[in-house]
């Protein structure tokens, strides 16, 4: 250790993806200040959020990402969403030709079956992680799991069915990492991953999975403001599946459709796709849905429901599709969806019963580590502010002050 140290500091070598973040950590300095970026980092390509014209260019591309992102290079994690990317990416998948067969390297690593399920169920504690605690919990330990050790295996030596089943498996690993960047409203960083994840997807030749992966970019396309783009995405995906779609997905993105509408003041447009997504829900078959389909449920529709209810001002069916959305099994799922409740009730001027009810969402959310959490807060923080300092809003705020994403959420509004 002490020869690797004398190197670092000799100029001779510079600490590894390993090492780098421990330094960060220690001298609580970003990677630049350190002095730690590699050449890849500095290349203003990685700023690009381009879709890759080839999977050997996925593959360059994604570990450039999870290496920077693992380094905290700051220019990425502070990067803004391209709008003209969302477009681009739904067209080139569309149009694009038949899958290709990532060129092997013969000088690396030998990858088996085994190895990729080593993948699947290591993103599968992340992805539970996830779910309990916030993107932004185990987010950074993630991205070291994906850049160690996922790296050498994309740039190994497999079979063509092997490599199918690696691009998909770390496919759906990268579209985690971008629902956890998203979580964490590193929300440029989330959509370079999310477009990583599906030219992934692309050369697995998994449809379903980009399908999901264009849903969870008009997620986030909505929640950024960019309602259009969120509706677009929403409809390439269903129509990009189309000849291979199940029900829970054709629910899922028709859900992601009356999202984006709910936004535009499209009553009656938003209340035909979720019209669409109770009747797709209804002939789910459980054993001819992809396994990360299975969260997405009645619970989780009705959640979306509440979302658009709230958004076209139907603030009593917002309360009803809340009260059916608690899941019991997925805390920020259930986090969500009582601060839409809360929300709804205040808009009904039942400022009482949604005191009550934000309450239960700073208690479920107290282990949560979630910056789109305390977005929640924020604008319900601000809806009652314009309530006034009543009794009851008083006696919240009183009982509202020691929790934690509550002072985040006064962090949030003052910046």
């Amino acid at each position: 250790m002490k020869r690797r140290i004398a190197s670092w500091e000799n100029g001779h070598s510079t600490p590894d993806d390993f090492y780098g973040p421990l330094l960060c950590e220690v001298y609580d300095l970003s990677a630049a200040e350190l002095g730690l970026n590699h050449e890849g980092e500095r290349d203003t390509g990685l700023l690009d959020a381009g879709y890759p014209a080839s999977p050997e260019g996925a593959i360059e591309a994604v570990g450039q990402l999870w290496r920077a992102d693992l380094n905290r290079y700051e220019p990425l994690l502070q990067a803004e969403p391209s709008e003209p990317a969302w477009n681009e990416a739904s067209l080139r998948w569309l149009v694009a030709p038949e899958p290709a067969v990532p060129r092997q390297h013969r000088d690396g690593m030998r990858v088996g079956l085994g190895d990729v399920a080593a993948i699947k169920t290591t993103a599968d504690m992340f992805a539970e992680l996830d779910d309990r605690f916030g993107g932004d919990h185990a987010r950074h330990a993630a991205i070291q799991y994906l850049s160690t050790e996922v790296t050498p295996l994309l740039r190994g030596q497999y079979t063509e069915q092997v490599g199918r089943t690696l691009f998909s498996t770390v496919a759906e690993a990268t579209l985690l990492a971008g629902w956890m960047s998203y979580d964490a409203c590193r929300h440029g960083l989330a959509q370079r991953y999310f477009l990583q994840a599906l030219r992934l997807a692309q050369d697995a030749n998994d449809r379903r999975l980009a399908g999901s992966i264009l849903s969870a970019m008009s997620h986030q396309a909505t929640f950024l403001g960019h309602y259009t783009q969120a509706a677009t995405l929403a409809r390439a995906a269903l129509m990009g599946i189309s000849p291979v779609a199940t029900p829970t997905l054709r629910a899922q993105f028709h859900a992601m459709e009356a999202r984006a509408l709910a936004r535009t003041g499209d009553v009656r447009a938003c209340e035909a796709a979720l019209s669409a997504a109770t009747k797709a829900l209804e002939g789910r078959n459980h054993d001819d849905e992809p396994e990360w389909t299975t969260y997405f449920d009645e619970a989780e529709l009705a959640a979306e429901a509440a979302h658009c209810f709230r958004d076209v001002n139907s603030a009593r069916q917002a309360v009803t599709h809340a009260e059916n959305a608690m899941s019991g099994s997925h805390v920020r799922s259930d986090f969500f969806a009582t601060m839409v409740l809360a929300d709804a009730h205040l808009r009904t001027g039942d400022v009482e019963e949604a005191c009550r009810v934000a309450l239960d969402a700073l208690d479920l959310g107290e282990q949560l580590k979630s910056a789109r959490c305390v977005s929640y807060l924020a604008e319900f923080r601000q809806n009652l502010a314009a309530i006034g300092n009543t009794t009851d809003v008083q006696s919240f705020t009183e009982q509202a002050r020691e929790h934690r994403l509550w002072i985040a959420s006064g962090d949030h509004i003052r910046a």
